[in-house]
């Protein structure tokens, strides 16, 4: 039988990660592998940023917002793209309010384009080129991309809410003053809510138990929910990146959750600051942030 080759692509579930092409031969020639075993890459740099098509809303007035988000394949690197040749959306002029700043990973729903309710078959086109390589999202009006306000707001549960009273927070973002590079200026977010659903209290954490000779196991589920209300900050556009001194989501304490956030180069940057519910309901509020050079007397 002549030589055969087969080429299997093997994708790790949910996380959508490349672990590479195999290639197989016919029985009795040499592995072309570099190890018997086929393990995932997990990549820090020099990968893409793709453009996702995340659905469509319909506006009271007839208008469409063609809603979008991003998956940096990186798990470390970030970066700062400018709207322009490698950074546009089309059709129309290339900068149209999109991110400029790309951090790692899987952003989602954050960006719209609006189109007029003729927009008809046409297509929304937004086009990243990072680290040399190209990579494209396209939005339709076909109706199974068809979303509503509620799958924005619970980053993408599309349980409709009938009867749910809950509703989500209102967040407002204090003004700053003058900012400066390397000099930490203090976000304060303000958030009311409705109180629904009830937080659910801190239950006490079991003690370890020992199975046999496999060491200690502790039953952590079912306590993953969201205890409270807390705000989550992303940098949305800006020339460099934005330090902020709390990573994850940040409790809110008496109507305000306050960290720090520094910058490490002159210009404009865009924040958000998303607030949720213990329902997993959000609202975003955004900032813009006027960055001057270092001050006189700064190292």
């Amino acid at each position: 039988m002549g030589q055969q080759l087969r080429w299997v692509t093997a994708v790790m579930a949910g996380g959508l990660v490349l672990a590479g092409t195999v290639r197989l031969q016919a029985q009795g020639q040499p592995s072309q592998l570099p190890s018997e075993t086929i393990t995932a890459i997990r990549l820090n740099a020099g990968q893409s940023v793709t453009p996702y098509f995340e659905g469509w809303i319909k506006n009271p007035d007839g208008t469409f917002d063609m809603v979008f988000g991003y998956f940096n394949r990186n798990y470390v690197q970030e970066f700062s793209i400018p709207a322009g040749p490698d950074n546009k959306i089309e059709p129309g002029s290339a900068a149209q309010g999109q991110p400029t700043y790309f951090l790692p990973r899987r952003q989602r729903y954050v960006y719209r384009v609006r189109v007029p309710a003729d927009f008809g078959k046409k297509e929304v086109v937004w086009t990243i080129t990072a680290n040399g390589r190209t990579e494209k999202g396209y939005g339709m009006l076909m109706p199974p991309q068809e979303i509503t306000e509620r799958v924005v707001m619970t980053n993408g549960n599309f349980d409709p809410g009938d009867g749910n009273p809950n509703k989500p927070p209102s967040i407002a973002i204090a003004p700053l003053g003058t900012v400066s590079v390397g000099t930490p200026v203090t976000l304060t977010a303000s958030v009311v809510d409705d109180g629904l659903p009830k937080p659910r209290p801190v239950a006490p954490r079991p003690p370890p138990t020992t199975t046999g000779g496999f060491g200690a196991q502790v039953n952590s589920s079912g306590g993953g929910a969201p205890r409270g209300i807390t705000v989550n900050w992303l940098q949305y556009s800006g020339p460099a990146k934005v330090t902020f001194g709390h990573t994850g989501s940040l409790p809110v304490a008496n109507g305000e959750a306050v960290t720090t956030a520094s910058f490490a180069a002159p210009g404009t940057y865009k924040l958000i600051a998303s607030a949720s519910d213990p329902g997993r309901l959000s609202t975003k509020a955004e900032i813009i942030v006027t960055v001057q050079g270092r001050s006189t007397g700064q190292p």
